[in-house]
């Protein structure tokens, strides 16, 4: 079990029997191998004391915590992988709402093989035919995977029914089938954790100039990205009532508050952490082997191969 500590503390292991533990004002990197992950615990402490910080004092802070948290994810991955879990996080929320800045820092330090992104275009003619969640079942997890799905099966609830990409009929078998389908993936073993990213219509007007105006973030926003945004309140609706479908026991939403993007990502991944209960499987420190004699090798002349030309 994950030791406790006092609110604003991180539990960092266990010493003679007793909790070893720093305040979360002077977390340091902890390269530490412990029998235990730490146990976060929300503190409306630790909120004032971020929220008294300069941006470049919180910028530190920010650096800092989120390599922790990311330690402590390359933990949760050998976690997962060593005792066969399956795991499905979805990522879902506004345009701009900073669900692929959260994606890519989880993922940044994981295991590809175990940890994998799956964004599906929008279906071709043939999948459209199918049943509707037949595209995500040949992407669920096997044993020791944690898939992050950017964008799922609640397509259907959000933009499909706002666009009227599908019809009445199919959205109303939606909000039917969805929380079985759910329910039937947890009894099946798989730990299926469901985010949404809210952001204000204001705070997602300034993305959106920020995607139009700089040209490595233009890719992010399209036509359809457009023609969304003047309907904000038919996806409030949509949201709403998607919410009254499938927000469910065994599948609940957390709603993440997505206005400050690395607030955000700090409070998703903390809250992703706590959701298993994991302990510190990372492999030892290795030694490495002497470099064995060439033994008469001779290397060939680096003129008989192709080279990258070195211009920097």
């Amino acid at each position: 079990m994950k030791p406790k500590g006092k609110q604003g503390e991180v539990v960092t292991g266990m010493a003679n029997g007793k909790k070893t533990s720093r305040t979360s004002k002077s977390i340091r990197e902890n390269e530490h191998h412990d029998d235990h992950a730490f146990k976060y615990v929300p503190s409306s402490r630790l909120q004032k004391q971020t929220a008294k910080m300069s941006r470049k004092d919180f910028n530190d802070f920010y650096e800092k915590e989120l390599y922790r948290l990311q330690v402590e994810l390359v933990k949760l991955q050998e976690w997962i992988r060593n005792k066969g879990l399956k795991m499905i996080v979805i990522f879902e929320g506004r345009d701009a709402a900073g669900k692929g800045g959260v994606i890519k820092r989880i993922e940044q330090h994981l295991n590809p093989r175990v940890c994998r992104v799956v964004a599906l275009p929008k279906p071709t003619e043939r999948e459209r035919t199918q049943w509707y969640f037949q595209r995500y079942v040949s992407h669920l997890p096997a044993a020791g995977e944690m898939v992050l799905l950017d964008r799922s099966w609640y397509n259907r609830a959000g933009v499909e029914r706002v666009m009227e990409f599908c019809t009445e009929e199919e959205y109303r078998e939606f909000l039917r089938s969805c929380p079985d389908f759910e329910r039937m993936l947890v009894r099946s073993g798989i730990i299926l954790v469901k985010y949404w990213f809210s952001v204000s219509h204001e705070i997602q007007e300034k993305r959106f100039q920020e995607r139009i105006r700089l040209r490595t973030k233009r890719w992010k926003i399209s036509e359809m990205d457009v023609i969304s945004r003047a309907r904000w309140v038919e996806y409030s609706r949509a949201k709403d009532d998607m919410f009254s479908f499938t927000d469910i026991k065994q599948s609940p939403w957390y709603v993440v508050n997505a206005d400050d993007k690395k607030r955000a990502r700090l409070n998703c991944i903390a809250h992703l952490l706590s959701m298993i209960d994991y302990q510190d499987l990372t492999p030892g420190k290795l030694d490495l082997p002497e470099l064995q004699d060439d033994k008469g090798y001779i290397r060939p002349p680096a003129t008989d191969q192709t080279y990258v030309p070195e211009l920097y």
